[in-house]
């Protein structure tokens, strides 16, 4: 039986190549970031974007919420699957990185699908929650020691059978190391312990990217 393949720089260029389906808009908005301080580690990958607009549709996801937008790839993606009349909230703790991001959702024609809630992300899932709220997919890459409490407040807001999406479950491969006892590293450890038992959701951890895990709401 096969095994997981390394993924060299090659094999990421063979499957950007054959897979990666891109435009003027994403690109440029990558490029837009690209210059940004640690925006390396901040900005999703292009396949992993377009993962996210595949899964979006395969759950038929009318309602979408993010935690942590940075300057709004992911929520251009997520945006962009979404049908007419389709909504995604995303939520940040500055103004200023989603409005980079604003003018190429402006190009994409999607810009009024989004809805940008800027504040502490606690109070807004809290807020989020007394509107009565819900939601078919909740995509979470914001500050990891939160992350825990995040995947609670999602899994309240999100219907039956909706899915959660936690980016960077594997942390650069920190979970692995022993020595690596920050507070951000430890976090994700809890909440991929938490994530394992937790009999609410059925799941999947993919080696993708910087390691995704795929949550759906029984």
């Amino acid at each position: 039986m096969a095994q997981q393949v390394d993924v060299t720089e090659e094999i990421l260029g063979y499957v950007r190549e054959l897979s990666l389906r891109d435009d003027e808009i994403l690109a440029g908005l990558r490029a837009e970031t690209a210059g940004l301080p640690a925006a390396q580690a901040m900005q999703v990958m292009p396949e992993e974007g377009q993962l996210l607009g595949l899964l979006v549709r395969l759950v038929g996801a009318r309602s979408v919420l993010e935690i942590g937008t940075f300057t709004g790839y992911s929520t251009l993606c997520m945006a962009r699957a979404l049908p007419a009349g389709g909504t995604l909230v995303t939520c940040d703790i500055t103004a200023k990185w989603p409005g980079l991001g604003r003018p190429f959702w402006e190009r994409a024609e999607v810009a009024d699908r989004i809805d940008v809630r800027i504040g502490d992300a606690k109070e807004t899932l809290a807020g989020l929650r007394r509107e009565g709220r819900e939601f078919d997919l909740v995509f979470i890459d914001a500050d990891k020691a939160g992350y825990a409490h995040y995947y609670e407040e999602s899994l309240a807001l999100l219907r039956r059978g909706g899915l959660i999406v936690l980016d960077n479950t594997l942390f650069f491969g920190r979970v692995t190391d022993p020595a690596a006892q920050d507070a951000d590293t430890a976090a994700l450890r809890e909440v991929n312990k938490l994530l394992r038992e937790d009999g609410r959701v059925e799941i999947s951890m993919l080696t993708v990217g910087d390691g995704i895990t795929l949550a759906v709401k029984r």
